[in-house]
């Protein structure tokens, strides 16, 4: 499955304890970076969240932030008598300094009900972990959308990639038959300029090695169903990573899926090498068109590539 790494995605559990909203943004990047925004309260959770993360992410700049809330559970005010034993000892110690410091008033030594229930690491972390697992289900659901897109639009390109191959087939005998004219008038010019007399006047070897000069320089500059061959190939690989002909995954390709972007980068590298090579055997103008009709498409892919995870 060909996803995106730009995407979005968000959760929020609720408990008798409070709300936990989570929030998860990603943006490509050659590697893995997370970054937490997380009050400090819920710092003990940063390891549970980067597991759930590491699960499904692979490659792409992170920003997860987490908000809570603690419940009202509107419970009057009691004196937290710890807190005032103390404070009691505090204040007798200062008295031993200043004698008519006065005492705390009583409103000061309460405490509502939901502070004296505390805060229980364990059940917050939990909370987190499940607010995570929603948004990172969304932000899947998001990348898997954006990334079908991506290869939709990279199948297009594909695709007019392969009409140009198919063109420029299709005009090769003919540039091959108005070469060889050209090669044929090239050596009458050749022998006539090595041997003016005649052809009779050169001897065997040398004609021979004249010949295989010129046909050997004819077959590098004209000869390009080598190139055009790769390119096919190059084309059915990008169809098979971008899951064209099929939607059903194998256990392999499943497990190297979330390599896809790298490999399409590699890929777009060669087909960029084939077209540059056409462009240097060109002997036609139509050629030279469409070896950069090619790179303008070749680029077009490898930047939509960019966002792949």
């Amino acid at each position: 499955m060909i996803r995106s790494m730009t995407a979005f995605g968000s959760g929020r559990t609720e408990s008798p304890q409070g709300t936990v909203s989570v929030e998860c943004r990603t943006v490509n990047s050659r590697y893995l970076d997370i970054n937490f925004r997380l009050p400090d309260d819920l710092r003990m959770a940063e390891g549970a969240l980067r597991d759930e993360l590491g699960k499904v992410l692979k490659r792409g700049k992170i920003d997860l932030r987490v908000n809570y809330t603690r419940a009202d559970t509107g419970g009057r005010p009691v004196l937290d008598v710890d807190y005032a034993r103390e404070m009691a000892a505090q204040l007798a110690q200062a008295r031993k300094i200043i004698p008519d410091l006065p005492a705390p008033r009583l409103a000061e030594l309460m405490v509502s009900g939901t502070e004296s229930e505390g805060f229980d690491p364990d059940i917050w972390t939990a909370m987190c972990r499940e607010a995570a697992a929603q948004a990172i289900g969304q932000l899947q659901e998001a990348r898997e959308r954006e990334g079908q897109r991506l290869a939709d639009m990279m199948l297009d390109c594909a695709a007019q990639v392969s009409a140009i191959v198919d063109e420029v087939e299709k005009d090769l005998p003919a540039m091959l038959a108005e070469h060889q004219a050209k090669l044929g008038n090239k050596l009458r010019d050749a022998l006539t300029s090595a041997s003016p007399e005649g052809y009779m006047h050169i001897t065997g070897p040398e004609l021979s090695a004249r010949i295989a000069q010129e046909a050997s320089l004819f077959s590098l500059r004209i000869d390009v169903a080598e190139e055009l061959s790769r390119m096919r190939s190059h084309i059915a690989e990008l169809q098979h990573l971008l899951g064209s002909d099929t939607q059903v995954k194998t256990a392999a390709s499943a497990k190297s899926g979330g390599s896809a972007g790298k490999r399409l980068d590699f890929l777009f590298q060669e087909m960029n090498r084939e077209a540059n090579t056409l462009g240097s055997k060109a002997s036609a103008l139509s050629v030279t068109r469409a070896a950069i009709n090619l790179k303008l498409l070749i680029e077009q892919m490898r930047e939509q590539a960019q966002n792949i995870e």
